[in-house]
């Protein structure tokens, strides 16, 4: 049994499907206002391809087929969305977290999710070593160091950044759709402690101006 992470977590109860642009600004808002650990798993309105920060733009629209497209503040590869379980998790400035680099903190955020999925039924495990050949635009081709397997096959992967507000870390698990049953044990694997939110209306006028702005740009998706 793994400790967890942190002593409490705020889990962002977020019902509703929202369209892509709107999912990564609602991230966004969350992380400026951010003031402890703070969980939220989410949908998609529609079937959509996210791109991470530096993915091409030309090489995303080659592998959309038809799905909306949203490029990510995090780096990482391309992933798509709509069955999978989206989530994402925050961590203010000032966390205990942050002590570790980008690779450690990676790593024990996972150890929690394949506790979770192992929980439930699902034997997944953590990838200790980097494979020789793991270069891949698309996520979950090939897995990385630290990513989560499940018979020798990605099932969860996430991407980072670090910006003066803490940590936003946006992941995605492949899992079957009888895990989405279970989505509201997840926080407990973070937080000793599990506080219930919901997205405010100031959180949710932010992100739209923040979706407008940014994520529904086509300057935005066509950067690189």
């Amino acid at each position: 049994m793994l400790a967890v992470l942190f002593e409490q977590i705020l889990e962002i109860q977020d019902p509703e499907p929202h369209d892509a642009p709107l999912n990564m600004a609602i991230d966004e808002a969350l992380l400026q206002r951010a003031t402890q650990p703070t969980l939220r798993i989410y949908g998609w309105r529609e079937r959509a391809l996210s791109l991470g920060y530096f993915s091409r733009h030309a090489e995303a629209e080659e592998t959309a087929a038809g799905r909306t497209m949203v490029r990510r503040w995090t780096g990482g590869g391309l992933v798509e969305h709509g069955d999978d379980i989206t989530y994402t998790l925050i961590v203010p400035t000032g966390s205990h977290l942050l002590r570790h680099n980008a690779a450690e903190s990676y790593r024990l955020i996972h150890e929690g999710i394949a506790q979770w999925l192992n929980a439930h039924g699902l034997q997944a495990h953590v990838l200790a070593a980097l494979p020789a050949d793991a270069a891949a635009s698309a996520c979950f081709v090939r897995p990385v160091q630290y990513d989560i397997l499940a018979r020798e096959r990605k099932i969860a992967g996430a991407a980072q950044r670090r910006t003066r507000w803490g940590l936003l870390h946006q992941g995605s698990i492949q899992a079957p759709v009888e895990m989405r049953a279970h989505t509201g044990t997840l926080a407990a694997v973070f937080g000793g402690e599990v506080a219930r939110g919901e997205i405010t209306v100031e959180i949710q006028e932010s992100a739209e101006q923040i979706a407008r702005d940014r994520y529904a740009t086509d300057a935005w998706l066509r950067k690189f």
